[in-house]
């Protein structure tokens, strides 16, 4: 009986030491972040045919791509003078060239359709 009492005595003293040991810091996770959309949706697409069209979409998909932080400022500001350079042509009547030249800006930047 006296070693049954005696051994009691000792895991109540290890279950006791446990519980004063130095714990293991806990790993801080991140809550996650809101989703966010990697495509610009296709109701903010603009319509049309042409070299319109395409200078119009991809100007929405540059604007959608700033503002979800897709692209930095100094891209956006490069790209804005292609759509710009694009945009002349397409109102001097020369659709071909414009599309070519929104071809060659998506290429340039990776951007699918170049």
């Amino acid at each position: 009986m006296r070693l049954s009492a005696f051994l009691a005595a000792g895991l109540s003293a290890a279950a006791l030491a446990g519980c004063n040991a130095a714990r293991q810091p806990q790993p801080v996770i991140d809550p996650p972040s809101p989703a966010r959309q990697n495509v610009t949706p296709s109701a903010l697409m603009p319509e049309g045919a042409g070299c319109s069209g395409a200078v119009s979409r991809y100007k929405a998909v540059m604007e959608n791509d700033l503002a979800m932080g897709h692209v930095n400022q100094g891209v956006y500001n490069q790209i804005q003078g292609e759509i710009s350079e694009a945009a002349a042509a397409c109102s001097a009547g020369q659709d071909a060239k414009a599309v070519s030249l929104v071809r060659a800006s998506k290429a340039r930047h990776g951007y699918p359709g170049g």
